[in-house]
């Protein structure tokens, strides 16, 4: 609305004016207006010239139901107009007032269309200030343009969230969303805001009204055309009502007393909306609780005042709870912190006590007392330059701050110099007799190791004084190379120390760390020191040969300095970077393959094989170790448990064939778990037959006693039959009384002992272990032509291998050789020398004979899965093809083993032992074996030897006529 008026027009209506508005505004209001001081300037200047007026809008601030005055009320202030400044004149002044058009602002109800501002996290309610982060620069520049055109008026409305996408999400896109699809996610009901600041990209906003969104008028900023909304009327005096807003009271009353920052809000809000009514209630409660933004928005967008109230004390209500919570957790949280300050602040004043009466020194006094007090254990033997070393560094703990990381590197490294037994060493027995037996009680066989243990007692009682050594067990796995360490850690009363460096990848293990590295520790060997508390332990280096290679070094290379006689008495680990001296330990390597081993570590031990234990001796440490071990172990007696011999035997050829006895021990301790469950369930079977013995007893004596009771009172028998029987087939007396006497004869029949002998026989074992794992591996009683029995060692001792090869065509030229068997490039390039050495052979026999020349053979090693690989089987082969193309077949009960080169020449082998094993289970009664393993077939024992007749070749040549048969017609036939 704009209008021109005259300065005597205005001046004729603002003494109209004046008199009304001080005649009946005060008494509407009910006070003296406000606005009243402002009218009550003079029309005049105090010289009398006159005064021109400008015209100004001034509202009271609207509530969020529209209630209160909405009629803005007209004031004309007066503004004194300096004509000689201006024009110099008092007409020009007046022409210029008469031409001045002065703009009416409008009110908020007079807003029908205003821009949306999207909200993320709550909806506005009226009375409260909101910021609000406009990054959309063209939205930014519509709100100022519209603040400086004095319309400082948005719609605010809570943006909604798409199903299966988080807060994060609906931020990061709400800028790229313009028009229609923007009006899409927003709720219809908001808030018109006023915009009281701009700052940045910064709005904050200061609700007035609720409005729907009813049209869009415009996409880029977003305007929507809006209906002005308002509380559905309600009856002041309604007494649910009232009981409703006195307990949201109430409540707000309850929350306020424990938040200052509630406090604030009421006062804030009560500056803007003024005095409290049930809808402002509802609003405020809703507005500060912090429940989710749609349940405020359910509250926002509800206009019947009584739900709203309804929906606003629930949200209190839940507020309250999470108040008490919050309570009980600061609460809990001070005491605990005033506790540890009490506790604290009493160390100290005790400490300060005993400080003064000198009973107790400070930290760094009492830690260097105790590393003083275990250096003067060993101190006269303890080398010079370790001394030296501590004494700096004791000096240098008094000069650093406890609070220092200098000073617990410096406490950690005095602490693992003091505590290592520097010339501390151990009394060792060189009795030999003493030895020998307990290494006798701890392990059967293995003499090897027990004649080295023994040379090494022997030298030491003879010198005095022992050295250390560097010994290594190879053998099959459950062969007893760990346990053998610990036997002769006995037998040497030395400490036991056994750590494994299987897998091993980081040298900072052997050799330890340096100390400026955070969490830095010594290596094994010097932690095994601490450990056992002497200088000349027996350490057992477990799994040598399962060495790792990684980034942090090579653990191969770091043990060469610690495996070597001549430079181990001057160790140096990097964490204590003083020189040990571990030319006193015995150290023990295992290794299952020595060939694993790097070659310049294994040339510094000393190598003893386990070759692994044959059937007799498996028998002998089943009965004397094993069995024993595992009925102690059980909680079984000796008398309720007999393995026959047979069952044994069987139990270790049929499923325990493998060179060690670990597996041996997991099928006998197998077999007494099933044998204590069958003992357990015939003694729980006696007690519940003895139990139900002694209740028939009961039942007899009971009927006895009814019997006589009515025989002296004199009733009837119909009378006692009217009791209740047990069951229909109630026991007579007379076989009450029969099964009474046969429950106190212990000979009675059908009554069983509790504790009984178990026998297991070799066909209870599949009850017991399940069926057999191994069967024969003898496949021919009599070998056909072209199949030789050969003998290959393997990880589980040994076995026969069978060598076969058959005629696949003939003709001119076709002379070749296919192998089969999943065989390794060594087992290829023997078959091929075989076949080499095979042909000059039968050339040299028989020159007119084109075998070879003429023939394709196939040659192949049954049992195709198992991968196999090896020189020793080209005597086997060579015989093989002789056998086929002489057709004669092998001897019975012949196997053979060897390398041969292309002139025949036959070299030795490895795994005499095992393989003479092997021989020995599948019956075979001749062998062949290369010359050069003659010492070690006599380096067997003679068990082993037994019943075997043994032929020491040097060249094929006189392998031939020992090993066919000469009647070979025969024998095919």
């Amino acid at each position: 609305m704009l209008r021109i008026l005259s300065a005597s027009c205005f001046e004729g209506r603002l003494q109209g004016l004046r008199g009304r508005l001080s005649d009946g505004l005060c008494n509407v209001v009910g006070k003296r207006s406000p606005w009243l001081g402002v009218l009550g300037s003079l029309a005049k200047t105090n010289d009398g010239s006159p005064v021109h007026w400008g015209r100004t809008f001034f509202c009271s601030e609207s509530g969020g139901d529209g209630s209160g005055p909405e009629n803005p009320v007209e004031v004309c202030v007066a503004e004194e107009v300096d004509s000689a400044a201006s024009d110099g004149t008092p007409g020009e002044a007046e022409a210029k007032a008469l031409s001045a058009i002065v703009p009416t602002n409008p009110r908020p109800e007079d807003h029908l269309s205003v821009i949306a501002l999207p909200l993320l996290h709550r909806p506005l309610f009226p009375g409260f200030y909101m910021p609000v982060y406009v990054k959309d620069t063209k939205l930014l520049q519509a709100l100022e343009e519209n603040r400086k055109r004095s319309i400082p008026y948005a719609g605010a409305f809570l943006l909604k969230v798409e199903p299966g996408s988080d807060v994060s999400e609906s931020e990061r896109n709400i800028n790229d969303l313009k028009g229609k699809e923007l009006l899409e996610r927003l709720h219809d009901v908001g808030t018109l805001a006023q915009i009281t600041s701009i700052q940045g990209e910064q709005v904050v906003l200061i609700g007035h009204r609720r409005l729907r969104i009813t049209d869009i008028v415009e996409e880029d900023p977003l305007t929507v055309k809006i209906d002005h909304l308002k509380e559905l009327p309600y009856d002041k005096d309604d007494d649910v009502l009232k009981a409703t807003s006195f307990e949201v009271i109430s409540t707000l009353r309850d929350i306020l007393k424990s938040s200052s920052l509630w406090r604030d809000h009421v006062q804030t809000y009560t500056q803007h909306i003024g005095d409290f009514n049930y809808p402002r209630l509802a609003d405020f409660g809703a507005a500060i609780s912090g429940a989710n933004k749609f349940l405020c928005q359910e509250v926002l967008e509800e206009l019947d005042v009584y739900k709203r109230l309804k929906l606003t004390l629930e949200l209190v209500k839940k507020e309250m709870e999470i108040s008490k919570l919050q309570e009980s957790i600061a609460k809990a949280i001070e005491e605990k912190i005033s506790k540890e300050q009490r506790r604290f602040l009493l160390n100290e004043q005790l400490k300060a006590i005993k400080k003064e009466l000198g009973v107790e020194t400070d930290d760094k006094t009492a830690l260097s007392e105790k590393f003083r007090q275990r250096l003067e254990l060993n101190k006269e033997r303890c080398p010079p330059h370790v001394l030296q070393v501590i004494e700096e560094e004791l000096a240098k703990l008094q000069l650093l701050e406890a609070s220092s990381s200098e000073f617990n590197v410096t406490r950690n490294y005095l602490d693992w110099l003091t505590a290592l037994p520097w010339g501390n060493y151990s009394d060792e027995n060189f009795d030999v007799h003493r030895a020998q037996k307990i290494l006798d009680e701890d392990h059967y066989g293995l003499s090897d190791v027990k004649e080295r243990i023994l040379e090494f007692i022997a030298v030491g009682k003879l010198r005095g004084t022992s050295q250390g050594k560097i010994i290594c067990l190879s053998g099959p796995p459950g062969v007893g190379k760990t346990s053998i360490g610990r036997s002769i850690a006995r037998a040497l009363t030395r400490k036991f120390y056994r750590f494994s460096v299987g897998g091993l990848a980081d040298v900072a293990e052997i050799k330890g760390h340096r100390r400026t590295y955070i969490g830095a520790m010594p290596g094994k060997i010097v932690q095994c020191l601490k450990s056992v508390g002497t200088a000349n332990p027996l350490v057992l280096i477990d799994e040598i040969d399962k060495l790792g290679k990684g980034h942090a070094g090579d653990p191969a290379s770091a043990l060469l300095e610690l495996l070597d006689p001549e430079q181990n008495a001057n160790f140096l680990d990097h964490y204590l970077d003083v020189p040990i001296d571990l030319s006193k330990v015995l150290f023990v390597c295992t290794a299952n393959v020595i060939e694993m081993i790097p070659n310049p570590l294994l040339d510094r031990m000393e190598v003893i094989t386990l070759a692994g234990y044959i059937i007799d001796e498996k028998v002998h440490i089943a009965r004397d170790y094993l069995e024993k071990a595992t009925r102690e172990a059980c909680g079984i007696l000796p008398e309720q448990v007999k393995v026959t011999d047979a069952a044994l035997l069987s139990l270790i050829e049929n499923y325990c064939r493998e060179a060690g006895v670990r597996n041996l021990q997991k099928h006998i301790e197998k077999i007494y778990r099933k044998i204590a469950l069958k003992l357990v369930r015939q003694s729980v079977s006696s007690g519940l037959s003895s139990d139900s013995t002694v209740q028939d007893g009961n039942d007899k004596d009971s009927l006895q006693f009814i019997q006589g009771f009515n025989e002296v009172t004199g009733h009837e028998q119909t009378e006692m039959e009217v009791l209740p029987s047990t069951s229909d087939t109630q026991a007579s007396e007379a076989e009450l009384l029969e099964i009474k006497v046969n429950a106190g004869n212990s000979n009675a029949p059908g009554v069983e002992e509790v504790s009984q002998i178990v026998i297991v026989d070799e066909g209870d074992l599949p009850d017991f272990v399940g069926k057999p794992v191994f069967h024969a591996e003898r496949i021919y009683d009599q070998t056909p032509v072209g199949v030789v029995m050969g003998l290959a060692w393997t990880a589980m001792g040994g076995s026969t291998l069978y060598i076969e090869t058959t005629l696949v065509e003939q003709g001119e030229g076709k002379g070749s050789l296919h192998l089969t068997g999943h065989l390794g490039d060594v087992m290829k390039e023997s078959a091929q020398i075989a076949h080499t050495v095979a042909r000059a052979i039968l050339l040299d026999r028989e020159p007119d004979n084109q075998f070879f020349a003429n023939t394709r053979l196939h040659l192949h090693v049954p049992a195709g899965a198992t991968p196999k690989d090896g020189p020793s089987a080209g005597c086997t082969m060579i015989t093989s093809m002789l056998s086929l193309a002489l057709k004669r077949p092998v001897k019975k009960d012949l196997a053979m083993t060897g390398e041969v080169t292309l002139t025949g020449r036959i070299l030795p082998i490895g795994g005499v032992k095992e393989k003479t094993i092997a021989a020995r289970r599948s019956g075979v009664k001749t062998i062949i074996l290369p010359s050069a393993n003659r010492r070690d077939f006599d380096e067997l024992v003679a068990n082993v030897k037994e019943n075997l007749v043994v032929l020491f070749m040097d060249n094929y040549s006189q392998i031939l006529e020992v090993a066919l048969d000469d009647d070979g017609d025969e024998a095919q036939e």
